[in-house]
């Protein structure tokens, strides 16, 4: 069955299966940002977002997104200029391996736009659906609290 979706700005048609889910037509359409990682949507490594909504992309089939809108990592940012919320990530040294960063910025794209005024202990909760085995979260906490803090600011 055909699909129509706007990926990252751009419309795309895709002959997908109905069985067929999300990240693995993303993924085989050269959306790499959009990780495999558990296939059980316990990690949140495959997050993406539907019409503003964050997904774990490998618990949707593809067809049930037909005429939405799909944003993934390499909507957001280039290599000469970077998202805000990916430089808040560099700049925290937030990431170790990287794995789980795709998943966790565009989740935490969601929040800010979603609840741009929360406490650390609430931006925990609500990112404890995206796993991450190297960081101990403490950095990826602080990028986020900081971008809050500027948004409140009105920079």
């Amino acid at each position: 069955m055909e699909i129509r979706v706007n990926v990252n700005g751009v419309e795309k048609r895709w002959n997908v299966e109905p069985s067929e889910l999300l990240v693995d037509v993303l993924r085989d359409n050269g959306y790499k940002s959009v990780k495999k990682g558990c296939g059980s949507a316990d990690c949140g490594t495959c997050t993406v977002l539907v019409d503003g909504r964050a997904v774990l992309s490998c618990s949707v089939f593809a067809a049930s997104v037909s005429g939405k809108t799909i944003e993934t990592l390499e909507g957001l940012g280039t290599d000469q200029q970077l998202h805000p919320i990916q430089q808040a990530f560099l700049d925290a040294a937030a990431f170790q391996c990287g794995f789980c960063a795709p998943g966790l910025i565009m989740a935490t794209k969601e929040l800010l736009e979603k609840e741009p005024a929360l406490t650390e202990d609430q931006i925990r909760h609500e990112l404890s659906g995206n796993l991450c085995r190297c960081s101990g979260y403490e950095n990826q906490v602080k990028a986020i609290s900081g971008l809050m803090d500027k948004k409140r600011e009105g920079a």
